[in-house]
């Protein structure tokens, strides 16, 4: 019995450092900013300075979000990565069904906000569809469907 064990456990332990190999490496193993070679720096930039250049108007608006994410916490930071891998995956119908939800939302106090999401889960799709129709989102240019 012991040895039937140790047959099925020592395959596992040989592929336990191939696997440990191929992770991704943990942030930590990143330089500083810092630390970052000028070739690396201008890399990460240059698609920021090209938005900046492309769309004037838009600057106010990203000089905005960038202090209101500076004074985010860690933990709203990470709630908001979520939430922009969630959007990426939404279809258009989805992503409209969001904006409305979050329009409405955001007119609503915490009682509100409780109603409208019990409401809106006890909903079919055609009725959500319905009630997508009747509250629409403000139209706005959306930077986030890039």
């Amino acid at each position: 019995m012991t040895d039937t064990r140790h047959t099925r456990l020592f395959p596992a332990l040989l592929t336990l450092p191939l696997l440990l190999a191929l992770a991704p490496a943990p942030a930590q193993d990143l330089p500083a900013w810092d630390q970052l070679t000028d070739a690396q720096r201008e890399q990460l930039v240059a698609p920021l300075r090209a938005r900046w250049n492309d769309e004037p108007d838009q600057r106010a608006h990203m000089l905005e979000r960038a202090e209101r994410w500076q004074q985010l916490s860690p933990e709203q930071r990470a709630r908001a990565h979520r939430g922009v891998r969630r959007w990426k995956h939404m279809n258009p119908a989805q992503r409209d069904e969001a904006r409305a939800l979050y329009a409405r939302m955001r007119t609503l106090d915490d009682d509100g906000r409780r109603a409208l999401k019990a409401k809106w889960r006890a909903m079919d799709a055609a009725q959500r569809k319905a009630w997508v129709a009747a509250n629409p989102a403000p139209d706005a240019k959306h930077d986030c469907d890039r």
